[in-house]
């Protein structure tokens, strides 16, 4: 299955449910990617409001 983002909170997974908010809005056209593995250090993490560790897509379309 192809990546898509979360279109609320940004994260990009394959899956059908955002396992980071919950929403089942996605889209395909996103570009650039940021990996937040310690929110909680993070200084982009708080920039982005990413709660937990994955992988953010830094524009969505």
């Amino acid at each position: 299955m192809k990546e898509h983002a979360c279109i609320k909170c940004k994260f990009i997974t394959t899956e059908s449910v955002c396992p980071n908010c919950g929403s089942t809005e996605f889209t395909e056209n996103w570009s650039g990617v940021v990996y937040i593995i310690k929110p909680e250090d993070s200084f982009v993490a708080k920039l982005i409001n990413a709660k937990k560790p994955g992988m953010y897509a830094i524009k969505i379309r």
